[in-house]
């Protein structure tokens, strides 16, 4: 599947889950993890993995370690919400999996001010009515790449005007 047709909801999930499943250049390549230093929470939630720790890499020794920390202080409602999200990224594929992770770099090399621009969009989207996101995405989905990037190009002037023009602040309503 061309990532142009990719619907945009699928690409926010997958970045989510990349975010917390990402490559080793998250963490410098340190020492190994010896599995005796990890407490007993830790251990509990790496379990499955005691036989074979020591086979792996330094750098996700460490993802699994603060990952079970995490995991640890999750609500059981996080922890649903969190096995979900790895069951959709787990039905990815390989080519869909790369795809995120190099959006992903591309977001994290955003300047601040446009990454945070990214996150409010998004999560006045999520705010939005099951349907009327269903409508959008299935919109989206149903436009041609040249539609999609006068779209993008629409958006992009309409901020670069907001960005520029003054902002003027109303006087609050009765005076004053």
């Amino acid at each position: 599947m061309n990532s142009n047709n990719r619907p945009y909801a699928c690409l926010v999930a997958g970045l989510a889950v990349a975010i917390l499943l990402s490559g080793d250049k998250v963490f410098a390549q340190d020492d190994a993890i010896d599995w005796d230093s990890l407490n007993q929470q830790q251990q509990h939630v790496l379990s499955p993995l005691e036989a074979k720790w020591d086979t792996l890499d330094a750098a996700r020794q460490k993802r699994l370690a603060t990952g079970a920390v995490r995991w640890s202080t999750m609500t059981d409602e996080a922890r649903a919400a969190a096995k979900q999200r790895f069951k959709v990224w787990r039905g990815f594929s390989d080519e869909q999996r790369a795809n995120i992770r190099q959006r992903l770099t591309v977001f994290q090399n955003l300047p601040v001010k446009e990454r945070q621009r990214i996150r409010e969009n998004f999560r006045r989207f999520r705010e939005l009515p099951a349907d009327r996101r269903q409508q959008l995405r299935k919109k989206f989905r149903n436009m041609t790449p040249e539609q999609r990037q006068r779209v993008r190009d629409r958006l992009r002037q309409h901020r670069q005007h907001h960005d520029r023009a003054p902002h003027h602040h109303r006087p609050p309503a009765g005076g004053g």
